[in-house]
């Protein structure tokens, strides 16, 4: 059994797997509420509820998944990218974990982490993936697990930044993103026309600070 915990950014999460694919809780706390009147994710706000959230999380995975303390084998943790100050606390309490147990520490890449979550159940195939989050976008190709090459990358601003931060400008609230899609859903297309960058560059890059700029 494995505790793995996530901190990466403002939502604290710990889940139980059962190697090699079974997934037995994932519990998710969320911050949305606390920084939702800044219009953003607050750095030292995020980790100082990371510290209040962690323990009821991991109690919560746990019962959730029928599974008590002592029958956890290796403890993991999201180890990068994201906030440094909301991954010290998932970190430094799965390495204390797993000190203190004498158990093993897993580190996690983020993005690998969303580049195989659709392959918990099935075989990892190559193919070309696209990572699109609120601090990233990634182009990767993936020949198999652990062989990876991003072949595209933002050049400036993440594609789910630049949705939170359109919506801050048109002062929707947070997070914005969602709410833009939403006031999307009611307005006419062809009303704008927004630029599309990058469309002639020669490579398999993307730039999203353009069309922010123009709203």
């Amino acid at each position: 059994m494995i505790l793995a915990l996530e901190s990466s950014c403002d939502e604290t999460a710990a889940a139980v797997l059962s190697p090699p694919s079974n997934l037995l809780s994932s519990i998710v706390s969320s911050q949305a509420k606390e920084h939702e009147p800044y219009g953003g994710v607050v750095p030292e706000l995020a980790s100082r509820n990371h510290l209040v959230l962690l323990r009821p999380t991991v109690e919560k995975a746990l019962v959730s998944a029928n599974v008590t303390f002592d029958k956890i084998e290796a403890f993991a943790a999201t180890s990068g990218p994201g906030l440094s100050s909301s991954l010290l606390i998932g970190n430094t309490a799965a390495k204390a974990l797993s000190l203190s147990s004498q158990k093993p520490f897993i580190a996690i890449n983020h993005m690998e982490g969303h580049l195989c979550s659709p392959f918990l159940d099935i075989e990892i195939k190559p193919h070309i993936g696209l990572i699109v989050s609120g601090g990233h976008t990634l182009l990767v190709k993936v020949k198999q697990f652990d062989d990876y090459k991003v072949v595209g990358n933002s050049l400036d601003d993440a594609a789910g930044e630049a949705f939170d931060k359109v919506g801050k400008m048109l002062g929707l609230s947070y997070p914005g993103g969602p709410e833009v899609e939403k006031s999307a859903l009611k307005g006419d297309s062809k009303r704008f026309n927004f630029p599309r960058s990058m469309l002639s560059s020669g490579d398999l890059n993307f730039s999203f600070s353009g069309i922010k700029t123009s709203v």
